[in-house]
């Protein structure tokens, strides 16, 4: 499976610049703790995928450089910028470069999911010989994982990003183009402080300063 990328979506963790919107709950450096908790998860979990899959993974990141992310993370991933003037934008960058390069199922995920598993990731790669698209739907009407098969812009473009119709929209896009879609388990994503409590979050990675 070589031919298949998994890609990373996440933040070099800075106090006060990522996870914004638990700052009032956890504090600057609590909310950065916890970005820097729940992207080792996800890696982690990545990594399993790759050994056991074969998959090429790389880390697309906001903030830092891509030294400050090998340090962090390990010298053993590719590090890439995210690249463009908002979400949808960012996110067909990185699979248009991932095509260009040879890859032919694209699988691209957040970082902020803390019951990803293994068995997801290889369902979603599955789904991809049957279908041009895979989502893994979010509880809050987002979703955390896109796969594709091929570049499809149009997915991408005037989607209400950061809203509950996250999901619908893109669906509803890809239909419309008369796309195949397959679909993963629900998940939910972190990023409210009602996430924090459904996750059982309060423990020493992300006390507020």
């Amino acid at each position: 499976m070589m031919s298949s990328r998994i890609i990373v979506f996440t933040r070099y963790p800075i106090p006060g610049r990522t996870k914004t919107r638990l700052i009032p709950t956890l504090g600057a450096k609590g909310a950065a703790d916890l970005q820097r908790h729940l992207t080792e998860q996800v890696v982690e979990t990545v990594r399993q995928c790759s050994q056991s899959c074969g998959v090429q993974v790389e880390i697309r990141f906001n903030g830092g450089s891509a030294t400050l992310m090998s340090r962090w993370l390990g010298t053993n991933l590719v590090y890439r910028r995210q690249e463009g003037r908002d979400l949808g934008e960012k996110m067909f960058n990185s699979f248009q470069q991932a095509f260009a390069e040879g890859s032919l199922k694209v699988i691209l995920i957040g970082a902020d999911i803390p019951d990803l598993t293994v068995t997801i990731l290889e369902a979603s790669l599955d789904l991809l010989d049957e279908n041009d698209v895979v989502l893994g739907p979010a509880n809050d009407g987002g979703y955390y994982l896109l796969g594709l098969r091929e570049p499809t812009p149009s997915i991408f473009q005037n989607i209400s990003w950061g809203s509950s119709r996250v999901l619908a929209e893109t669906s509803q896009r890809a239909y419309g183009l008369g796309l195949k879609l397959g679909f993963v388990k629900t998940l939910d994503d972190v990023d409210s402080p009602q996430d924090i409590l459904k996750m059982g979050c309060h423990d020493r990675t992300i006390r507020k300063d």
